[in-house]
């Protein structure tokens, strides 16, 4: 088979495997990666959307990851002047991690300035047409509803207003989840975007986050939105979130979801996932973060071989880290694993 087909972007193939069809090709798909994995791949810094396409395309993904530029924090309320990263690259939002959040009352509430949906820019989406190569797709994503709720009124806070202030967090959720709908509505519509990915966490390792039915009204009528809309639009459906997942599975996949990322290897055994749901949800992910940072070239390809062995053989399964690629990875480990793929795609 022709090496250069191989390595070439297909995102007909990938929306394929989303599908869970059986077109004998095993697609890679990130999340995320960090800009410093990013500019150590290239041997360049990376300067723009162009660099960004570039990454992407030679690390041998079939789609770049596009966001609409959007800030929930304008105001910069709670951040000290201070701003840093998490492990992918994007902001970790400090004014909302620590102490009792930004929003702790129905005052707060009022004078938060929260943007409209005028503020999201959608330029890149339309800009990267000019860059894009052949084959090669768009994935629209936003997440972090559910997130954002407890995040800017502070967990512990969060969970009392659960029970006696139980309006306040309907009216931060319903703000928060209108915005964060509208991108998904241009995700749907729009003739760049190729599949949606929606990111929020809602479990842990070991259990759920919250209860299934906090979930049902503050997460689970989001998802089922965001699934209509991709039902409507004809694209396929990524949802992303960690922990173990057994006990709202089925929430999933009656919400329209038709992947399921990163199946934590921490919490789900992916053969065991794949058993049970593997005829309704293609499978990303799962590569052990941990193994990619501490552990060897052999042993990331090994786990491939494994992964695409237990779960690959009849399609639904992209390969993927169990979470996101952030700046410890080791280098040769990340390409290891992208090498994996493409010997394993040589073979069919």
């Amino acid at each position: 088979m022709n090496m250069s087909k191989i390595n070439s972007p297909n995102i007909t193939a990938f929306l394929e495997t989303l599908r869970r069809k059986n077109i004998n090709y095993i697609p890679l798909a990130e999340l995320g990666v960090h800009p410093k994995i990013k500019e150590l791949f290239l041997s360049k810094k990376i300067n723009g959307l162009e660099d960004e396409v570039d990454f992407w395309e030679k690390a041998g993904y079939d789609y770049i990851k596009l966001q609409p530029k959007a800030d929930f924090n304008p105001m910069k309320i709670g951040l000290d002047n201070h701003v840093s990263y998490n492990d992918d690259g994007t902001i970790f939002r400090k004014w909302a991690s620590e102490n009792n959040g930004v929003i702790s009352n129905y005052d707060d509430l009022e004078k938060y300035t929260f943007p409209s949906i005028s503020d999201f820019d959608y330029t890149n989406f339309e800009k990267v047409k000019s860059f894009l190569p052949d084959g090669m797709g768009v994935v629209g994503q936003y997440g972090d509803i559910f997130t954002m709720t407890w995040e800017m009124m502070g967990f512990e806070s969060f969970s009392i207003a659960l029970f006696e202030n139980e309006e306040l967090v309907e009216n931060l959720n319903d703000r928060l989840g209108r915005l964060v709908l509208s991108m998904f509505e241009y995700f749907a519509q729009s003739d760049v975007v190729n599949a949606i990915w929606y990111s929020d966490d809602i479990a842990y390792t070991n259990s759920l986050m919250v209860s299934p039915q906090v979930l049902d009204k503050y997460f689970f009528s989001w998802l089922k939105k965001i699934g209509d809309l991709a039902k409507q639009y004809n694209k396929p459906f990524i949802y992303h979130t960690d922990g173990l997942l057994y006990d709202v599975m089925d929430k999933i996949i009656d919400c329209g979801v038709d992947a399921i990322h990163p199946i934590e290897p921490k919490a789900m055994n992916i053969a065991d996932v794949k058993k049970r749901y593997g005829n309704k949800l293609c499978l990303i992910g799962n590569i052990d973060v941990d193994l990619l940072s501490r552990g060897t070239t052999d042993e990331i390809r090994n786990n491939v071989y494994k992964n695409v062995e237990d779960v690959g053989f009849d399609g639904g399964y992209c390969v993927g880290s169990g979470n996101s690629i952030p700046e410890y990875v080791k280098l040769e480990n990340y390409i290891a694993m992208i090498d994996a793929v493409k010997e394993i795609n040589s073979k069919f």
